[in-house]
């Protein structure tokens, strides 16, 4: 509905998969040029899509229970009023949400939808392909390649040096497996600095341990978790030469970016789904070394696939 005046966008996270929609966010825009442009997110998000251009408003879904009739009724009133909505989550809980709606036209999963994702091999498509080709059945057929210049120029840390590598230890706390183990990335540290490439860990507050065990080896190496946003993590990961890290998503930032990036994926998650990508149209820059158990995976093996 290229006409629609008033439209809705949802996706809800995690900050890989909301990285992996920038390109289906810009199609939206150029799609709907005079349109006012409202996302639903949470959060954690809201100010990386305050930034951007694509939105006109930012709301956040707080995600009430199904006994929170308050919380249902007030997510009820964000989600009417719209001419069209792109559901860009797809899940049970955003696909339930086209009844609080008022079952606008909807493009997505949810039962009755007006555009409807109809492709039964959706799930065994990488979420940049599945999004390209739920938007196509919507009547976007064209996701050229967003300019992220806008995400370039956040406020970078002032202690960054003028070359470093950028390291990702952690992950999702409830996926232990998906983490290489802190003593390889300290050695991976120290041959880093050896090199004259200073490392900078990135992460939450909850990953300075890892940090901590990282410093203890390499001490040349600058902590920076739990001390950026998002936009200031993406400023970090915009001047990186390169970034190693787990599957999650300060990995997805680097590579959007084209930054060099050596992802590390574990059996516990499908490279072929979700692994990182460059968004920019210039070739992937984006190395996968995978061992079924990071544990397995040898630091020669990571630094030899060092830029």
């Amino acid at each position: 509905m290229p006409d629609a005046r008033q439209v809705l966008v949802i996706k809800l996270g995690a900050l890989g998969d909301f990285v992996l929609a920038f390109g289906p966010f810009a199609a939206i825009r150029a799609h709907h040029p005079g349109a006012e442009i409202t996302l639903l997110t949470t959060a954690p998000f809201a100010p990386l899509a305050r930034r951007s251009p694509w939105f006109d408003w930012v709301e956040i879904d707080r995600r009430p229970s199904a006994w929170d009739l308050p919380g249902l009724l007030r997510l009820g009133r964000q989600l009417r009023g719209f001419d069209m909505v792109y559901d860009l989550q797809t899940s049970g809980r955003s696909s339930r949400y086209f009844r609080l709606a008022g079952r606008p036209p909807w493009s997505g999963i949810a039962p009755g939808a007006s555009h409807p994702h109809a492709n039964p091999a959706r799930n065994h498509l990488h979420t940049i392909d599945r999004q390209r080709d739920q938007l196509a059945m919507a009547g976007i057929p064209d996701v050229p390649p967003p300019d992220l210049d806008w995400l370039r120029v956040g406020p970078a840390p002032p202690d960054l040096p003028s070359r470093y590598a950028m390291l990702v230890p952690g992950a999702a706390p409830h996926r232990p497996a998906k983490r290489w183990p802190a003593e390889r990335f300290s050695a991976l540290a120290a041959l880093l600095a050896a090199r004259d490439l200073p490392p900078v860990v990135v992460g939450s507050t909850a990953d300075a341990p890892l940090a901590d065990r990282i410093r203890s080896d390499c001490p040349a190496a600058l902590d920076l978790t739990g001390r950026t946003d998002l936009p200031a993590l993406a400023a970090v990961a915009a001047g990186a030469a390169v970034a190693i890290g787990n599957d999650t998503g300060p990995m997805h930032l680097a590579a959007a970016l084209g930054r060099p990036a050596i992802v590390l994926f574990s059996a516990a998650s499908d490279p072929a789904l979700t692994a990182p990508r460059t968004l920019s149209g210039d070739p992937d820059s984006v190395t996968v070394l995978r061992a079924d158990d990071l544990a397995d995976l040898p630091v020669a093996r990571v630094a030899g696939a060092l830029p």
